[in-house]
């Protein structure tokens, strides 16, 4: 087995997790959305368009601040965090940004108890 198969076994078990858990499969943008409703602390809340974008950034930049990425900041008088970028991310095709952010995800899950 290599890499790239224990990453995608270790993702799906977290989408079977994620789905006794909410009922359907959720997908990386998904995954990404409630990450950043956790961090941001709105859940069941009602998000316009753009504050589900910018929820979305709030996970991406909270699952590679792990990475050196980016760091927290604070938050603002609303509440929502904000980051700052430590350094630049190296190119990647697709795929590899993908298995990238997914090896993050699934860290920032392990992190916080839920793997």
């Amino acid at each position: 087995m290599n890499a790239t198969d224990d990453l995608q076994v270790r993702w799906w078990k977290l989408e079977e997790q994620l789905v006794e858990r909410f009922g359907k499969k959720p997908d990386l943008e998904s995954i990404l959305f409630l990450i950043g409703v956790q961090e941001l602390g709105g859940a069941g809340e009602k998000f316009t368009k753009e504050q589900k974008q910018d929820l979305m950034h709030v996970a991406v930049c909270t699952v590679l601040s792990e990475g050196g990425y980016y760091v927290r900041e604070g938050t603002d008088e609303d509440g929502w965090p904000h980051f700052r970028q430590l350094r630049e991310l190296q190119p990647m095709t697709l795929l590899e940004q993908e298995n990238f952010m997914k090896d993050h995800i699934l860290f920032y899950f392990t992190q916080n108890g839920f793997l």
